[in-house]
């Protein structure tokens, strides 16, 4: 899927308005003098405000990226584009991408 990548300041959200971050950088790749993320590095979330189970089963804790770059490559794995897709756990909603750069876009 084609895209601008993502760096470890984009902005990404559960469905819910919890903030993601990556747990690990890549730092061999930089855009607008920030470390990219690989897809295969699990985002934490917090903030989240689905309720806890009884009423729902919530809230977002991590989520995990599904899809990615198909021809660019760091470190042998493929890196996040703005058409990237994740899911949360354990609730299975989406990540959002709110804001990221705009400069740099991969295939």
């Amino acid at each position: 899927m084609p895209g601008f990548l993502l760096h470890a300041g984009a902005q990404v959200l559960c469905a819910h308005g919890g903030q993601a971050t990556p747990t690990t950088p890549n730092p061999r790749v930089t855009v607008s003098g920030q470390p990219t993320v690989l897809m295969t590095v699990p985002y934490v979330v917090a903030g989240c405000t689905l309720p806890p189970p009884t009423a729902a089963n919530g809230p977002c804790i991590s989520a995990q990226w599904l899809s990615g770059t198909t021809r660019v490559v760091s470190n042998g794995q493929p890196l996040l584009v703005q058409s990237s897709q994740a899911i949360c756990a354990p609730t299975g909603t989406p990540l959002l991408i709110a804001a990221s750069q705009t400069r740099v876009s991969a295939l």
